[in-house]
């Protein structure tokens, strides 16, 4: 039975001539080395205080203990390697409540919480992970653990980043709900500080909780009192909707947009349900106003590329910037499913702009190729446009609204200006994560 040479599936397609339900289709995979994305070991280590144990095989178990080890939070990971005999002699339960207890008696201490991640393996063998953990509890009835998953079976369902950026607050127990208590969620980094989203709380009085700013685990544990939790990344409204079921407060998804219309209104509900004066934004869309301006007159018209692990909705922010006088020729994504409006304005008014896949195994020769001088959003960008001009953040780099579209102005302007070596940034993983290589 022949099958379809890899080689055969396009890596890049006109916009124009893109169905936004499938932009490609899938196949063998390439995974660029631009290191800065986070995964689940970065995500778990927002718990302060928490102690991570995975149980999987050894081929697997090397890039988690990697992650750990440049993160310099080698200490605050364990593991229990599986192997093919655990598989048939009826063990694997045991074996992992014995390693876990094995391993919490050769600590210094009692972490509060451990994180607990079982692997594709115990969910193809059927393994009682609510056996597992109740016994836990028992044995340990100090210590909260948490069922995490390394399992890529998940990313057609719910994906491992989305279920992570979840259970990382399955530790918080019932409070009082607090009417002036705010929580953001599902994020991995602070909000910007500057942005309106945080101004708007903190001005109205309203106490905010973030996981990425909490310092210890009693402070962490006061998130449960928020009456309302925000999320503005889509990986994050997993970890909304179960905040909100779990403790009953209300949940709004406000997502971080680069359409000025669409951050009118998110400003709109996020007013609304806190029962405050939606505030005078002129001045701060005035200020997006010129650093776009500026940053165009800078940049002029050199192409400029968009990759969808810098922002969220890359088809916004390339609509946003085409609106503006920028020469957008490029975007790096896999889908554009959230974004509609945006994706059918470029398909009618930028009908030539090239889609690139992220994965297609074909990007391997991208980089090797010759390319005009481009100014990349983002480390993928960088990477298959072999450019040290570049913007380097990952999952929008925690700003939000107009004072986010401001200072992403500002950064490809400085991008522009000051190249990078993209070599020494590309290569560190964990984006923000302390880092030893």
């Amino acid at each position: 039975m022949s099958g379809i040479n890899a080689k055969d599936k396009p890596r890049e397609i006109m916009i124009k001539d893109a169905d936004i339900g499938c932009l490609f289709e899938s196949g063998l995979e390439y995974n660029p080395p631009a290191r800065g994305m986070w995964n689940i070991v970065h995500t778990g280590m927002l718990v302060p205080e928490a102690h991570e144990i995975f149980a999987c095989a050894q081929g697997c178990l090397r890039g988690v203990i990697l992650t750990a080890a440049e993160m310099l939070e080698l200490d605050r990971m364990s593991w229990i390697s599986v192997s093919e005999e655990d598989m048939f002699d009826g063990t694997l339960e045991s074996d992992v409540v014995d390693g876990v207890c094995e391993i919490i008696q050769r600590l210094d201490a009692h972490p509060p919480v451990v994180l607990l991640y079982l692997s594709c393996i115990h969910l193809f063998a059927g393994v009682d992970l609510e056996a597992i953990t109740d016994e836990l509890h028992k044995r340990f009835q100090d210590i909260h653990f948490v069922d995490c998953y390394m399992t890529p079976t998940m990313r057609t369902t719910v994906s491992p980043v989305m279920k992570m950026s979840a259970q990382i607050y399955g530790a918080l127990q019932p409070l009082p709900l607090n009417k002036k208590a705010v929580a953001i969620v599902g994020n991995d980094r602070a909000t910007d500080e500057d942005s309106e989203l945080v101004r708007i709380i903190r001005q109205n009085g309203f106490t905010l909780y973030d996981i990425a700013c909490c310092k210890s685990f009693e402070e962490y544990l006061k998130m449960a009192e928020a009456s309302v939790n925000i999320s503005y990344i889509p990986t994050g409204t997993l970890a909304g909707d179960t905040l909100s079921e779990r403790f009953g407060g209300k949940h709004i998804h406000i997502p971080a947009s680069y359409s000025f219309e669409t951050i009118k209104e998110n400003y709109k509900m996020l007013c609304d349900t806190l029962g405050a004066e939606l505030p005078d934004l002129s001045q701060d869309i005035e200020r997006a106003e010129t650093a776009l301006e500026n940053a165009r007159i800078i940049i002029g018209d050199t192409p400029v590329a968009i990759d969808y692990t810098a922002v969220t909705r890359p088809f916004e922010l390339a609509r946003l910037l085409c609106e503006h006088g920028f020469n957008v020729k490029y975007v790096i994504a896999d889908s554009a499913g959230g974004e509609p409006q945006a994706f059918e304005w470029l398909k009618e008014n930028r009908p030539e702009l090239l889609i690139y896949s992220p994965v297609n195994v074909n990007m391997l020769e991208m980089p090797d190729e010759p390319h005009e001088r481009v100014l990349a959003v983002g480390q993928k960008a960088a990477y298959y446009f072999a450019t040290d001009n570049f913007v380097n953040i990952i999952v929008g780099g925690g700003y939000y609204g107009f004072s986010g579209i401001k200072k992403l102005a500002d950064l490809m302007a400085d991008a522009y200006i000051n190249p990078k070596d993209r070599y020494e940034k590309l290569r560190l993983k964990g984006m923000g994560c302390a880092s030893c290589l």
